[in-house]
């Protein structure tokens, strides 16, 4: 009891509150796997959402409510704020200090670094056990140890149907069942099959094969078999356009595909003719499309005839040739936000070097746990965590964003979303918008704080955020609202996904963590942007990531290799991110800025666009938003995805009327969204140059499939410009 309201007034307070779950206070071997809900959780969400929301109440909600609002949580600040003190004890000491503990030091003794976690001071961790230096091996040696476990898991699907909407259009739903398991005896048997069955069609060791698909089961089967096989795996986002695809495809050199019924039909069909190398396309769907037809000398297989083939008497008994920790396992194509995509080579030792690393921040972890994947696999993100859940044992459910709650667009209303039916413990998350909406935050007040664990099937105990960085109200929130840790993660496809990761008992917000015990981080004087090692308080400068993790650089692609990695003396090699960081006193690294968004205006001011971003996108006005600066001009200008609701509330207070379009074209309601963006520009201190002085509302939010954003939904900045060129010119007043 003592530590729960500790944690819960170490919110309030803004301050690193104290864990709810031990990990580092704990006796060793005590194993615990159960999350602690907080007490008095409704009135907590209303303390939390009056630090966090007050300024939006205001445009929301009646001055009445608000007045009742805040009565209710002073009251509650006063009934618990006792039973704190009178609790408080040497129990509550040892959790902050666990806080304040130091999590990684300068081995240099300079404030440049390189940083290394406590734990790993003398020595990078390159593997998870001994020997175990290969994909294959690591996978094997989890088979012989939990052979009758469940491995991966899919729903069933039992029906689908088209519902018709208010308006008229028609979206399909659908009705699934309970997810059936595959052991993982079971899958290592397919595993062989598939591995054989490519060799069959001609598949050669060391030769690229393209994988070209949604995230499912039969992606990690395929990759397993890659990897036993030595067949380089190129990844390709399935939401790539069709030159990307032919780009990577064509660049890798490779004659066979694994793609599913839907890519195949809707994407990789249309561009078939601009990639002559290929030869064999498998489809990971057991019914192939009849009468479809495919230009001359392109065969269609699906994998369960593969599998069949490998099963043959004189393909199992053909020799396999194993990989080695030097083989390239995965050519991973970023999603490309400068231009064509890179393909980065990423070796069997540096996924096992990253995967060691992230485990290491998740304690516990083993044959109890339930991870959803749902992510892309594609994403190095997704990748390396369903891998850590392989290596230990853990058991995989495979889910979709369309599919994954219970209000999910494809569940058909009164069903359950995958969440709720395979209530995992684990999960990973990228943040497509940084700040949660008044309206999800108000519907909590209808809710116990039981339904909203439900939302994630209640048994969630790590929720691991990557990708882009978590506003500090919204890790909060998530902290408490799910009640189990939320870590945040910084890492890059470069260096394996791994960098650093927040402890799990380390609840302070808008950092990201100590190095992981695979790498180290080093500060680069940036003299032009004004960072430098020897700045005060903190050190900082451009990060860079070195050890086993770092990739082996952009495929076909020397001179960005030159230019974004080297090797030291030592022989180790470094990726340099062009991300800007601090570190604080603890060894934690803070994400401040980034190299590339540095733009030098008319009267030599330097603006970063990404920092600018990253303040505006905490307006509730704002979904998201790109900031534009020209080195001729005096003034930065900005391009917004409004909030839909919160506009449309902006439109009825100033008695303007109109469709969204009009809206958004309306140039009182642009005023008045520039008006609330200063404002918040303002108070969170940006200088008056920083500021956008014109904005552009967008009338479609920016998705993958517009080409504005990454498949990480990272901004495109050069097919932004291109696509608000004549705005900018307007702006610029050049129209």
């Amino acid at each position: 009891m003592t530590w729960k309201i500790c944690c819960l007034h170490s919110l309030f307070r803004k301050q690193a509150p104290l864990t709810h779950r031990r990990e580092s206070c704990r006796k060793p071997g005590r194993k615990e796997h159960h999350n602690t809900s907080f007490i008095f959780p409704s009135l907590f969400v209303c303390f939390f959402l009056f630090h966090s929301v007050s300024m939006r109440l205001k445009q929301d909600v009646s001055p009445v409510v608000v007045v009742i609002f805040r009565l209710v949580v002073w009251l509650y600040s006063l009934i618990s704020y006792l039973p704190y003190l009178m609790l408080r004890s040497s129990d509550s000491q040892s959790f902050s200090e666990c806080s304040r503990r130091v999590k990684a030091r300068s081995i240099s003794g300079h404030p440049s670094g390189p940083y290394r976690d406590v734990r790993a001071l003398r020595a990078l961790t390159t593997c998870i056990q001994p020997g175990m230096n290969t994909l294959d091996r690591v996978f094997e040696s989890s088979v012989c140890r939990n052979p009758h476990l469940d491995c991966l898991g899919t729903r069933e699907l039992l029906s689908e149907e088209d519902e018709t909407q208010e308006d008229g259009r028609v979206f399909k739903k659908v009705i699934l069942g309970e997810y059936r398991w595959m052991s993982y005896d079971q899958v290592y048997k397919e595993v062989r099959a598939f591995g054989s069955g490519l060799v069959a069609l001609g598949q050669k060791p060391l030769k690229n094969i393209a994988i070209f698909c949604e995230t499912r089961a039969e992606w990690i089967i395929a990759a397993q078999a890659c990897f036993m096989y030595n067949f380089p795996l190129v990844t390709l986002y399935s939401t790539l356009g069709g030159p990307a695809i032919a780009h990577g495809l064509n660049e890798a050199e490779v004659s066979h595909i694994i793609t599913s019924k839907e890519l195949l039909e809707t994407k990789l069909k249309n561009i078939l003719l601009e990639v002559p190398r290929l030869q064999h396309i498998i489809v990971v769907d057991d019914k192939l499309k009849s009468g479809s037809e495919y230009p001359r000398g392109i065969s269609v297989h699906s994998m369960a005839a593969v599998k069949r083939l490998g099963a043959h008497p004189e393909n199992v008994s053909r020799q396999r040739r194993p990989p080695c920790a030097s083989d390239v396992a995965v050519i991973m194509y970023t999603s490309g936000s400068t231009g064509v995509p890179k393909g980065v080579m990423i070796s069997h030792s540096n996924i096992i070097a990253g995967i060691t690393g992230v485990a290491e921040r998740i304690p516990n972890l083993g044959e109890d746990d339930t991870y959803i994947g749902y992510l892309p696999l594609a994403h190095v993100l997704e990748l390396s965590a369903e891998m850590v859940c392989l290596a230990h044992g853990c058991r995989i459910g495979y889910s979709s964003p369309q599919t994954l709650a219970d209000q999910s667009t494809k569940i058909k209303k009164g069903s359950k979303g995958d969440t709720s039916v395979l209530r995992p413990t684990l999960m990973a998350a990228v943040p497509v918008r940084p700040v949660l909406t008044v309206t999800f935050l108000f519907s909590l007040y209808r809710l116990v704080f039981r339904k909203v664990r439900a939302l994630l099937g209640g048994r969630l105990r790590v929720l691991l955020s990557g990708g882009a960085p978590l506003s500090a109200a919204t890790q909060r929130f998530m902290n408490i609202c799910f009640c189990c840790p939320v870590g945040q993660g910084y890492g890059l496809t470069e260096t394996c996904g791994a960098g650093t990761i927040s402890q799990l008992w380390d609840y302070s917000t808008g950092r990201v963590g100590a190095p992981l015990v695979c790498c180290e981080v080093q500060l680069k004087d940036w003299i032009e942007g004004g960072y430098r090692s020897t700045d005060r308080p903190c050190p900082r400068g451009e990060i860079l990531v070195g050890g086993p993790n770092v990739t082996m650089g952009y495929y076909k692609n020397k001179e960005k290799n030159t230019e974004d990695f080297f090797v030291d003396k030592k022989g180790q090699r470094w990726f340099c991110t062009g991300d800007i960081g601090e570190f604080h006193g603890d060894g934690c690294l803070k994400i401040i800025d980034r190299k590339k968004d540095l733009v030098k205006l008319q009267a030599g001011e330097y603006v970063s666009l990404g920092k600018v971003e990253a303040v505006l996108k905490n307006c509730a006005l704002v979904d998201n938003i790109c900031a534009y600066a020209n080195s001729e001009e005096s003034y930065v200008i900005g391009f917004v995805v409004p909030n839909q609701k919160q506009l449309l509330a902006l439109a009825k207070r100033k008695c303007v009327r109109g469709l969204w379009e009009e809206l958004c074209n309306n140039p009182v309601i642009e005023e008045e969204v520039l008006k609330v963006i200063t404002e918040t520009a303002l108070t969170a201190q940006l200088e008056r140059f920083e500021i956008p002085q014109k904005i552009r509302l967008s009338v479609e939010p920016w998705t993958p499939e517009t080409g504005l954003v990454t498949d990480a939904f990272k901004l495109k900045r050069k097919e932004l410009k291109t696509h608000y060129q004549n705005d900018i010119e307007r702006m610029y007043g050049a129209k």
